[in-house]
């Protein structure tokens, strides 16, 4: 018999859940995995924290469904019986009123602009101006660039500033006067060229995606995931080292390899998926493609999430049904959007006693927020006078490299274009995209292109 063929050896860099899934498909082929995660709690932007005594999620608290990759990810991980989904629908916080957000859109952007749940937001003006749109011929040759000029020569300033921008400022944290139409929807431009309009490419849109619901979470919080992703690495031999620096990657000079060095030890390995932060990851490729390291970095996003336990049993209606958007025109709020948990997550709801509640704000910006004003934002979003919250609990977030900053967009570029060393790869949210299904869909593929290296 011939001699049993080398364990490939890799070292992941990074231990958010890009990271864990790419360690986690390289250890099913029989690779001998080391992981090394500088903070001392695996798991990057999906994490947990404590609020009167309740669990709740402190990052993503769902994923979307589009693709199948995330549930087909839990399902592996055997949570598949514990996925659910979300109750009530969102609203918008509008100037002189808040209604429920229209079902159907892309982006807040309408299918159909005279239907009475989109009325009820930009009246019957707005909606007629937005009807216009399958009207005005489309480009033909090109692309539409920037999202809010798109929306706003279709279908009116009324449709960009009442549905799109609480959608994607609330949600992706960008002015859509400033997002580019193929990083925030890549799909769109191609579809408004086929269609011959604004909403029939978002109908188009709509009708190619699964049926129910666009998202699920998991009961007991979406943090689940990183525990069961931890337990089969475990499971599987893989070496998961917490608190670990990594210093640099470099690939040997003659010949497939890398060393990749720590404070404590130089690592020899035959392979390297780099998963780390934004910032970390350019410094880590400095030596692989110079190129991108040569780039402007783009400016950190800081968000924040507070989350409020409130005892009022009128919010036992949901007044609000899942949460609201703040539209511009909704002054003397600083928070972009609130999250009723307890009526968005029948779970949640029943680990509370009668009457209590859990509201979650977003806030965009590194500054603190006062906790008065934290109380007379839920206030102010719900339509109600709320007693002070018996607990909190703030996060911090800080995206080091925003995926939808034209910086990293160049980085990304320029990291297409680069002739990286066999057996290097790249992945994690500023390489992907934000949101679960984007990230867990782009670890699988860069553990995928190692994957014919393998014995």
């Amino acid at each position: 018999m011939g001699a049993r063929a080398a364990v490939m050896r890799v070292v992941v860099v990074g231990g958010g859940v890009a990271g864990l899934v790419a360690a986690r498909r390289l250890a099913l082929r029989g690779a001998a995995v080391t992981l090394l995660e500088r903070r001392e709690r695996p798991g990057g932007r999906v994490a947990r924290g404590q609020v009167a005594g309740t669990v709740v999620d402190t990052g993503a608290e769902s994923f979307a469904v589009r693709g199948g990759t995330v549930r087909g990810l839990l399902t592996d991980l055997g949570l598949e019986a514990d996925l659910v989904d979300p109750a009530g629908s969102a609203w918008v916080a509008l100037g002189n009123r808040t209604v429920p957000l229209p079902a159907g859109g892309v982006l807040g952007i309408p299918a159909s602009p005279l239907a009475d749940d989109v009325r009820r937001v930009v009246d019957w003006p707005g909606a007629l101006r937005a009807y216009a749109d399958r009207l005005v011929p489309v480009l033909r040759v090109g692309r539409y660039d920037r999202l809010g000029p798109l929306v706003r020569g279709r279908m009116g300033q009324r449709v960009l500033e009442r549905l799109v921008a609480p959608v994607v400022e609330s949600v992706y944290g960008v002015d859509p006067d400033e997002v580019e139409v193929d990083a925030i929807a890549p799909q769109l431009n191609a579809a408004i060229t086929a269609t011959g309009s604004l909403s029939a490419a978002v109908l188009r849109l709509r009708s190619a995606a699964p049926a129910g619901s666009a998202v699920q979470g998991v009961r007991g919080g979406v943090a689940r995931l990183v525990d069961a992703l931890l337990d089969d690495l475990e499971r599987f031999g893989v070496a998961v080292r917490t608190g670990q620096e990594v210093l640099g990657v470099h690939p040997e000079p003659h010949g497939p390899g890398f060393t990749v060095v720590t404070p404590g030890e130089d690592l020899e390995t035959d392979a390297v998926v780099v998963a780390a932060d934004g910032a970390a990851a350019f410094d880590l490729l400095r030596d692989a493609a110079p190129t991108v390291a040569e780039l402007p970095r783009p400016r950190p996003a800081v968000s924040r999430s507070v989350v409020l336990a409130v005892d009022d049993a009128r919010l036992d209606a949901a007044p609000r049904g899942s949460g609201v958007l703040r539209a511009p025109s909704f002054t003397g709020v600083r928070a972009t959007a609130l999250t009723h948990v307890t009526a968005k997550w029948a779970w949640v709801g029943a680990e509370l006693p009668a009457g209590r509640h859990l509201l979650r704000l977003a806030y965009r910006g590194p500054d603190e927020v006062d906790p008065a004003a934290v109380r007379a934002d839920a206030s102010a979003l719900t339509g109600l006078d709320l007693p002070e919250p018996t607990d909190r609990l703030d996060t911090v977030w800080v995206d080091s490299a925003p995926p939808l900053a034209p910086e990293t967009r160049a980085i990304r570029a320029a990291l297409d274009a680069a002739a990286l060393p066999p057996r290097l790869a790249v992945t994690g949210s500023w390489r992907t995209g934000t949101g679960l299904a984007s990230v867990v869909a782009g670890a699988e593929a860069a553990a995928l292109a190692l994957e014919p290296d393998l014995p």
